[in-house]
This record gives C-alpha cells, structure tokens and sequence, in this order.
C-alpha cells in the first residue's frame, strides 16, 4: 500500500510562490494535511523495495532524486521513457505511441483495474477520482471487450443458479 500525501509539479521560476522549479501541493481537492491510500500490487512492492535497498531515500521520502539530491529534472524522465519504450516495444508498438508518456501507465493501469472485473467504484477510489471522471476518461480504453464481460455476466448467472438452488457459493 502507498500512502500518498502529495505531490511535486514543474514550473517555471516566474510562475511559483518561492521562485523556485519545483513546488510541492497537496493531493488535488483534498485538506493539506490529507492523504490517500494505493493499494499496489506484489511484484510493485518487491520493485520499490529493491530501489529502497539499492538508492535509498531522500531526506523528505522522494524514491527518486538526481545526483545532488534534488528534484529529477522533467527532460530526464522524458529521456529514461525513451529509451525504455526503444529497447521494449516493437516498432510497430512505437509508431502507434503506444504508451507515449509515463502518465499513459495511469490510463492502462485503470483500463487494466475496469478491465479484470473490479468494482468501477473501487477503480476510482484507488485512482483517486470520481466515478464521473473514471468513465469519462478510461472506458473508452475498453472498447472491444464485450467478450470478456459476456465470460463475467455468464460466470456471475453460473453462480447465482448454484446459490438460488441450494448450493454453497464456489470459492
């Protein structure tokens, strides 16, 4: 689980409070002092722990910080996530752009949550949003699936049979 207190955006000197590059907000629409809980997956939490082991953290709890320990510049992530998509996606996959940027994860992450069958009010707590806001945005990412969901409705009707006739609910 990820406890999320907040987050660090970029701008310019011009456009912050203190002039500095980075400014650290609270989590959108929340109290300043609010945080907000992720569950992630196992293979995640061995990933982050072996970063942890390897870099450690920064003073304030940053996974992630340049040499110097500040803040990593935007163009480097930019760079790192070309890099990776060069060396994993086929070029096929590339032309598409097919996850472009970093923030396309989000997208499939929650496309991935609506798609394996949880709950759409559980996908958008965890991602943080309304459920407005989840299907204005990720269930067109779903488009196609009709197959998967008739498996599920079907799964679902198989069970409710057994249960309405007297039998144990499987699992």
């Amino acid at each position: 689980m990820l406890n999320l207190s907040g987050g660090v955006v970029t701008a310019g000197k011009e456009w912050s409070d203190d002039g500095s590059v980075h400014e650290v907000h609270s989590l959108k629409r929340r109290a300043a002092t609010a945080t907000r809980a992720v569950p992630i997956p196992p293979q995640f939490v061995r990933m982050l722990r072996r970063h942890i082991k390897r870099f450690g953290l920064a003073p304030d709890g940053r996974l992630f910080r340049n040499e110097a320990g500040n803040y990593v510049d935007a163009a480097a992530y930019g760079v790192t996530w070309s890099r990776a998509r060069k060396s994993v996606l086929t070029r096929v996959e590339l032309a598409s752009g097919l996850a472009k940027r970093p923030y396309d994860l989000r997208h499939a992450g929650i496309s991935f949550w609506l798609y394996s069958g949880v709950d759409p009010a559980d996908c958008a707590r965890r991602a943080g949003q309304s459920i407005e806001v989840l299907f204005r945005f990720y269930a067109k990412f779903l488009d196609g699936l009709q197959e998967h969901a008739n498996r599920l409705i079907e799964q679902s009707m198989k069970e409710w049979d057994r249960v309405s006739q007297g039998e144990a609910p499987a699992g």
